[in-house]
């Protein structure tokens, strides 16, 4: 009779547990509770570990710079095509807290600025920030550029002859990246009010790049370190159209957490003076954390007739460039300055086949963004980004000589970061411990299968009916 009892119970059990675990597996109920908890958790208010790598990001971030150096600047001028080659990198460490903190709305927005400090890391670097490297003379091409068709363009080119100064001149990494006094623009004050030094990175050593406001999660998770502001505008001024003025996304630091793979994350770039989104690719593990690989689509940098919303980034209104380039003369002071991936990456081919040394390949030249899905963490990131220059002949400008119209590659930047160890091991042990608990269900089910393996052993056997005390006699007896 007990024997019986334990048998049929197992077998209740065996039902109770099944139907249990394939309803909880049915309706998620571990996982939104996993999610649920996330989402409260990471807000960015004093006490949580959210806004601690948001104030002071733990991962060490590199700076390379890589340089294009012209070999064949006379025939340039005559009319060839250009070929360069490929210096560096030229690595820096990069620091950006941030700094001046202050929330706002009760605890709904955060307010804050990110000033950038770079550090030259000589072993990371093939060469030194003494190396001279010959390129576009971008403050004379932005002079060229700001003064033809004016009263005074003739006496800017007659200048210019006077001081040898040509499209092209020779240039230290360090003056190119940082900035020194140009004698050009020096000369060109009384004509221009221009500031008399010029640097790629001329003033963004040490500084900030503007005041931000983000929203802290607090609302809404999704809002998690997404920018409301930026020195004050909601939006910005520099193209056509409402969307290609707005901010939108987080400043590519961190992002919301419960990332799904259907989602774009969107990411607001200074340096580029607009935002732009990614998608996913694939999964991918960093560090044994498991994670989503994001990277833009060339539909972000496409021309209007591939993406009729880039139609607001044709500067001016209706003058568009080919697909893959960003031109943001209007927001570099009218020099001018064309944005495009390394190499020309994701670019109409004319672009690559107009300079000798281009060679784009996605591994080394795509911007990639590998984030933790559960908690939007960055795991590794990279951020690629090319400066060129447009140059063409300019009729006033004999300096122009009989140059092709191109887009000129000056130099491309690998911003990137990689999680640091013990980020990782603490990540691991969070992402483990939710895998356990949103696991529930399945355990449950596999007790479940277990005991009904168990329940019907024990009903067959039940079933066996015992032998008589005839049947166990032998058939033969000597």
């Amino acid at each position: 009779m007990l024997r019986s009892c334990c048998v049929y119970g197992a077998g209740i059990l065996c039902v109770l547990l099944l139907i249990a675990g394939i309803a909880m597996a049915l309706t998620q109920v571990f996982q939104k509770l996993i999610d649920n908890t996330i989402k409260e958790q990471v807000v960015l208010e004093n006490g949580t570990e959210a806004f601690s790598v948001f104030q002071n990001p733990p991962p060490p971030v590199y700076m390379q710079f890589y340089f294009f150096n012209l070999t064949n600047p006379a025939e340039v001028l005559d009319g060839d095509k250009p070929f360069v080659l490929q210096v560096g990198p030229y690595t820096y460490r990069e620091y950006r807290p941030k700094e001046e903190v202050k929330f706002l709305d009760n605890g709904t927005r955060v307010e804050a600025v990110s000033p950038k400090t770079y550090v030259f890391e000589p072993n990371m670097s093939r060469g030194s920030e003494d190396d001279i490297i010959r390129t576009v003379n971008i403050p004379a091409v932005t002079v060229m550029e700001k003064t033809k068709d004016r009263w005074f363009e003739s006496i800017v080119s007659a200048l210019m002859k006077s001081k040898g100064i040509g499209v092209f001149g020779t240039f230290r990494v360090g003056d190119l990246l940082w900035g020194y006094e140009d004698p050009l623009l020096k000369l060109i004050q009384k004509f221009i009010k221009m500031d008399d030094h010029f640097g790629l990175f001329y003033k963004k050593n040490g500084t900030d790049d503007g005041d931000y406001i983000f929203f802290t999660g607090k609302q809404n998770y999704q809002d998690f370190a997404r920018i409301d502001k930026w020195n004050g505008n909601s939006s910005l001024n520099w193209w056509s159209t409402e969307g290609c003025n707005r901010i939108n996304g987080t400043d590519g630091a961190s992002f919301h957490p419960v990332i799904t793979k259907t989602e774009k994350l969107y990411i607001f770039s200074s340096d580029l003076c607009r935002s732009i989104y990614a998608q996913y690719e694939s999964d991918v593990s960093v560090r044994g954390v498991s994670g989503f690989r994001f990277v833009p689509p060339s539909e972000v940098f496409a021309n209007l007739t591939i993406n009729p919303d880039n139609a607001g980034f044709c500067v001016p209104a209706g003058n568009c460039l080919g697909s893959g380039l960003l031109n943001v003369s209007t927001c570099k002071e009218g020099a001018p300055i064309i944005m495009s991936s390394p190499h020309f990456y994701q670019a109409d081919d004319k672009f690559v086949q107009d300079v000798f040394g281009m060679n784009p390949n996605k591994e080394e030249h795509e911007t990639v963004i590998d984030v933790n899905p559960l908690t939007g963490m960055l795991l590794r990131g990279a951020k690629r980004v090319q400066v060129n220059v447009y140059l063409h002949q300019i009729q006033g400008f004999s300096q122009t000589g009989k140059i092709r119209t191109l887009v000129f590659p000056v130099m491309y930047l690998n911003e990137s970061v990689l999680i640091d160890e013990e980020s990782a091991k603490k990540l691991y042990a969070v992402v483990s411990e939710a895998n356990v608990i949103v696991n529930i269900p399945f355990i449950v089910i596999s007790v479940g299968i277990l005991l009904g393996v168990i329940f019907i052993v024990l009903m067959c056997r039940q079933q066996t009916s015992p032998s008589t005390e005839a049947e166990r006699q032998p058939l033969l007896s000597s």
